[in-house]
Formats: C-alpha cells, structure tokens, sequence
C-alpha cells in the first residue's frame, strides 16, 4: 500500500481498540547480565563475543525492589525484568520469584525474560502473579539460522505454550534491521499473528548495533520500512499492544511520532534497555507533551478476568478467521 493508506489504516485500527493518545510505559532492568551461553549475533551479553561488557551476577532482591519503585515514581505501570540465561538456574531461579513478588506488592505489572523455560517454571511463575513473560521470536523461522544457532525457533515456541498454557500473558517480538529482507518482516509477523490469541505485547525493535558482535556493521534499514512493520503489526494484531522498543535512542522525535501515528502504543521508559541506551524521562515527557500523549493507566483485574479474556480472545479470532470483509 502507499505509505500514507497504511498509515491511515492503521490508525483507524488502532483507534477502533485503543485510546487514541495513550501509550503504556514499561521500565526493562538487566537483573543478570552478560556472559550468557547463547550467540544471537545482535546481543552484546553473549559469551561468544568480546564486547567489553562487564558481567555481573543475579542482583539482590531488594536493590531490585529499589529500582521498580524508582519506575513506578517516574511513571511505569510495567516493570520488566532481563536474565542472561539460556533457561533459569535452579540456584536463581527462587530469587526471580521474591522478585516478582514484590513488584506485585509495589502495584506494578510484572515481567520478566529468563530464558527458555519448562512447563514446571512456567507454572511457578504463574502461581506467584506474574503478568507478562517475554520470549521474542527475533526474525522468520527462515532467517532465524542466519542470527542464532544454539536455540531452535522450536524450542522459542515450545516456551511460549508453556507460558501460555498457565494463563501467563506474552510479550513476543523481533528485531528488525539484521540484515533480514522485506519477506523475513513478513514471515515474523505472519507467526506472530498465528498465535492464538495474538501476544498481548509485540516489541518491535530496531537493531542497536553493538561493537564486537557480527552485526555491527550491517546496513541500516530505512526508518519508513520499520514504520511500515509497526503499521502492518497493528492492522493484523488489532488488540495487542505494539511496543516501539530498542532503537529509540537514534530515532528523531519525527519518526517516533510516525511510528505512534502506524499503531505502536507501548514504550520503555528510562536511560537504558538491558545494556544499550534508551531515550532518558525527561526526553520522553517533552515528546509526550509535544504528541499530546499521556502514560496509559494500569487497571487491576483479577486472574480469572485474565485467563476469561485470554479465552476470549483466542475464541474471537478462530472465529474471525471464518468470514471476509465483502466491501474490499
């Protein structure tokens, strides 16, 4: 479609599922980093490459409990919590549950990325109220190869259903700009969207390239075409919140209002994702109040509500997939 149709389209979209001028922000804390096992290509905390990072080990619950109170003050609703693990460790893992648990206590939405994780996690996790766990697809299951081989995209799927199956919401994206064609987008966002219901959180993230990783010198791909991927996620993932993630940092304040303009209504908030810069508060505020935007409030439901609309949502698109719009 012509740039602006698909815009247009898909703020219409977005406009008929959401508030038209809210975004929800989420604070990313690395609670473990560097030194992990796995070697996608793009990650600066990977043990096959010498990116100088400095690894460190699990940080204490409460110095954890220090920053997602710091969040909260400075306007998260969401508060996410990074591992550089290929899965949890039995030592840890207890750890990231009092974790969890206090950020419930703090009045925050809870997330966190550990890792691939078994159905005996996934269940742990659940029992103590976590929201969101976070497992990104990365890029097609056809590219996937190219960017990690030490983790099967099979495995990343198995780890969804797992976390699924106990009523725990998703947070699944990709990156976009690794050297991936047009028709890679397509095959992430196709997967995506075959979910059933759709991640109730889709980051889209542009590469940061990082000094010492193999992608470090690839081509950056034209800021319209990322557009056009956070356009086409809202049009075919009407519900989901699609977060503008990773790459904001060298975005200009134009693009990002394009890319809220194509449907992105989630962001993470404060000086640092991970281990990679991010926009500070106050530039995000001034951008806001430039938008009109304001922060999305969070509105408390109960389990049951959670795993009902999770049911609901997955009854809703089989349905959908049985009828067509006669008027296109």
């Amino acid at each position: 479609m012509p740039f602006m149709d698909l815009l247009f389209h898909a703020q219409t979209v977005h406009r008929a599922n959401f508030a038209p001028n809210q975004v929800q922000v989420s604070t990313l804390l690395s609670i473990k980093t560097g030194a992990c096992p796995e070697d996608c290509k793009y990650c600066p905390q990977s043990g096959h490459y010498n990116t100088e990072l400095e690894k460190e080990k699990l940080m204490e619950v409460q110095k954890v409990l220090q920053e997602a109170e710091l969040a909260k003050e400075q306007g998260a609703t969401r508060f996410c919590m990074g591992a550089a693990w290929k899965h949890p460790s039995e030592k840890d893992f207890p750890y990231v549950l009092e974790m969890i648990k206090g950020v419930k206590q703090l009045g925050l939405e809870s997330c966190v990325t550990l890792g691939t994780l078994n159905k005996d996690q996934a269940k742990q996790l659940a029992e103590v109220g976590l929201d969101y766990y976070n497992h990104n697809l990365d890029t097609s299951p056809e590219y996937y190869d190219s960017i990690i081989t030490t983790r099967s995209y099979q495995e990343r799927l198995d780890t969804l259903s797992n976390v699924r199956d106990t009523g725990v919401k998703l947070c699944c994206g990709g990156i976009m700009g690794m050297g991936e064609e047009q028709k890679d987008r397509v095959g992430l966002l196709r997967q995506l969207s075959q979910m059933t219901p759709h991640p109730e959180s889709v980051p889209i993230n542009m590469l940061v390239k990082v000094a010492g990783t193999p992608l470090e010198n690839v081509d950056d791909l034209d800021e319209f075409e990322f557009i056009r991927t956070i356009a086409v996620a809202r049009i075919i993932m009407p519900t989901s919140h699609v977060r503008l993630s990773a790459g904001r940092q060298t975005m200009s304040e134009q693009t990002q209002a394009l890319c809220f303009m194509a449907g992105a209504n989630s962001i993470f908030y404060g000086e640092k994702l991970l281990t990679t810069g991010n926009p500070e508060a106050d530039s995000d505020r001034m951008l806001f109040k430039k938008l009109g935007i304001t922060p999305e409030q969070r509105h408390d439901v109960s389990d049951e509500a959670v795993q009902e609309s999770i049911v609901a949502k997955a009854k809703a698109q089989e349905e959908a997939k049985f009828f067509y719009d006669a008027s296109v």
